[in-house]
C-alpha cells in the first residue's frame, strides 16, 4: 500500500532546524513495516539527517556550507533575487531534496543520534512544501 501526504512545514530562517517532530505530527501513524520518502518541492532548501543531540553540529554546518558556497561570489550569473539565493540553490544540490528513511515497529528506524533537518539556505525561504510518501 501507498499513501500520500503533502503538507507544508512554517517559515524557518536561514539555518540547519531539527524538524523530525513536526514531520512526524503532519503524518500521523506509520506502517508497522515500510518506507518512508521525504521530498522537499524547493531549490533553495534540503532535507538531511544528521545528529540531533547538540546544536554545535547545526552550527557547524552552517559554518562549512557557508564556508563551502559563499555568498556575493564574482563568478554568479544568477543574482537576481539577491546574494543568498543562488549559494542557496548550489547548497541544495549538495545536500539534496528528498530522504529515504526505512520504518520499523511503526516508527522510524534511525539511529540513537539521527534527525531530520530541513536545511534553510534562504535568509527569508518561507514556508516549506513537504511530499511524505509512505510505502508499506
Amino acid at each position: 500500500m501507498i499513501q500520500q501526504i503533502e503538507f507544508t512545514l512554517r517559515a524557518y530562517p536561514r539555518g540547519i532546524h531539527l524538524v523530525t517532530g513536526e514531520i512526524m505530527r503532519q503524518i500521523g501513524n506509520l506502517p508497522e513495516c515500510g518506507l518512508l520518502n521525504l521530498l522537499i518541492k524547493h531549490t533553495s532548501a534540503a532535507l538531511a539527517l544528521n545528529e540531533n543531540a547538540d546544536p554545535d553540529v547545526r552550527h557547524d554546518l552552517n559554518a562549512i556550507f557557508d564556508r563551502l558556497v559563499p555568498e556575493n561570489a564574482p563568478y554568479y550569473l544568477h543574482t537576481d533575487e539577491g546574494p543568498d539565493d543562488m549559494p542557496s540553490h548550489a547548497k541544495s544540490v549538495l545536500v539534496g531534496p528528498s530522504l529515504t528513511i526505512p520504518v520499523s515497529r511503526g516508527h522510524l528506524n534511525l539511529g540513537t543520534w539521527q534527525g531530520i533537518y530541513l536545511c534553510e539556505f534562504r535568509d527569508y525561504g518561507g514556508p516549506r512544501k513537504i511530499v511524505a510518501t509512505i510505502m508499506s
